[in-house]
């Protein structure tokens, strides 16, 4: 007997859509997780008119990351390789939202040494830096455009390399700890981080030349995968999402947490200067703009570290962290801060004298800004559908965590 085209999607289950429900003309098309422009373990479950998308679903679940679980079972102190492993092109800026989610719930924020707080805002704008370039570059190939994607990805080499003498790890590094940090910076680190800085800034003027007013990105981009702001805000996307989308709300400033409110930066928003306000050519522009935002905090960072904050002899930077961090009394929390990608929150629930959180949540942009993809790509041609994924930046294991 014959096996029908039906027989095959069926055994391809789940799916939303179902072949009963078709229009005349209409197919559907399973692009991924083994498409390469799907970044990730991600299946789109698309129906198509020809070449045009009249629906399409995003379907996750294939990553397994068990992160909630997983807090649920240690300690505070033992989870953050976990929390690593949620945005791990980003880790440490994840490490940084949940050491002070944790410290706040330890009442601890106010012990916290001036140079450890400088020091993470450091390294965690350099992780910004990094995915922010590993975003843009493999969002060249998307598009078509490979020499991009080489000179980012060298660049961010760098910062890989300065990441890892600074913590023993390339990727998922440890180093940001509740109520301080693993170690302080290597000896020589500030000098060689500001030879970076100075070597780096005429290399996004060479970025903007490249792509950003490069005529087929733009034709690829502008006026494609329009996120209109008030869709945006009721989906509850956040970052560039949001941003690029005419909405100057970025964490670091209507938070104000850690050392932010004394540094100086900008807050970029897309202005539809190559298309319409929030399309993909906006949010590719806003990530491009807060890597020189990025420097500037870096560059200030610097200064204090090799001034007013400079290293001692006796700078000890697990002063403040606690040896046993039992909770007094029952508590609930919920804190956030501005990944790469968006908010990131985890709400936390506590038992009395208990060093492991009763309830965790983790509060992942990559995971609601997916979420807006049906909507921003109704009507799009199939090959503006990869274009839409990737202006996302979405980082499966933090979705599927």
């Amino acid at each position: 007997m014959s096996t029908t085209h039906k027989d095959y999607l069926l055994q391809s289950e789940p799916n939303k859509f179902s072949l009963d429900n078709l229009r005349a003309g209409e197919m559907i098309v399973n692009m991924g997780p083994q498409h390469p422009s799907t970044h990730g373990v991600l299946r789109l479950e698309v129906v198509t008119d020809g070449e045009i998308v009249t629906e399409v679903a995003p379907h996750i679940g294939y990553l397994h990351r068990c992160f909630e679980k997983h807090a649920e079972s240690m300690a505070y102190n033992q989870t953050i390789p976990y929390v690593d492993r949620m945005d791990y092109l980003a880790a440490m800026n994840s490490e940084h939202v949940w050491c002070m989610g944790v410290e706040k719930l330890l009442g601890i924020t106010d012990q916290i040494p001036k140079r450890v707080e400088y020091i993470r805002v450091l390294v965690a704008e350099l992780n910004r830096l990094a995915s922010h370039f590993l975003a843009i570059g493999t969002y060249a190939i998307d598009i078509g455009a490979f020499t991009p994607f080489l000179w980012l990805l060298r660049d961010r080499e760098h910062i890989q390399r300065l990441l890892e003498w600074t913590s023993g790890a390339r990727m998922l590094y440890n180093y940001i700890w509740v109520g301080g940090l693993y170690y302080d910076l290597p000896i020589g680190f500030e000098t060689r981080c500001s030879e970076f800085i100075n070597y780096l800034r005429p290399k996004l003027d060479e970025l903007d030349t490249i792509l950003l007013t490069n005529k087929i990105f733009i034709d690829r981009t502008a006026n494609v995968g329009i996120l209109p702001l008030d869709v945006a805000i009721n989906y509850g996307c956040s970052g560039p999402m949001l941003r690029g989308s005419g909405l100057r709300h970025d964490l670091r400033r209507v938070d104000g947490y850690s050392i932010y409110p004394e540094l100086e930066f900008e807050v970029p928003i897309g202005e539809g200067i190559m298309g319409s306000t929030g399309d993909c050519w906006d949010r590719n522009y806003v990530r491009a703009l807060e890597c020189r935002e990025s420097i500037k905090i870096i560059s200030q960072c610097l200064d204090k570290l090799t001034g007013e904050h400079q290293r001692t002899p006796d700078f000890d930077p697990q002063v403040a962290c606690p040896k046993k961090m039992r909770m007094t009394g029952t508590q609930e929390l919920y804190f956030r801060g501005e990944t790469p990608r968006g908010e990131l929150g985890f709400f936390f629930r506590t038992t009395d004298r208990s060093d492991v959180p009763f309830r965790c949540h983790g509060r992942a942009p990559s995971f609601v800004n997916l979420s807006v993809l049906p909507e921003i790509s109704r009507g799009c041609m199939v090959a503006d559908l990869i274009a839409i994924v990737g202006s996302i930046d979405i980082v499966l294991g933090e979705i599927d965590r």
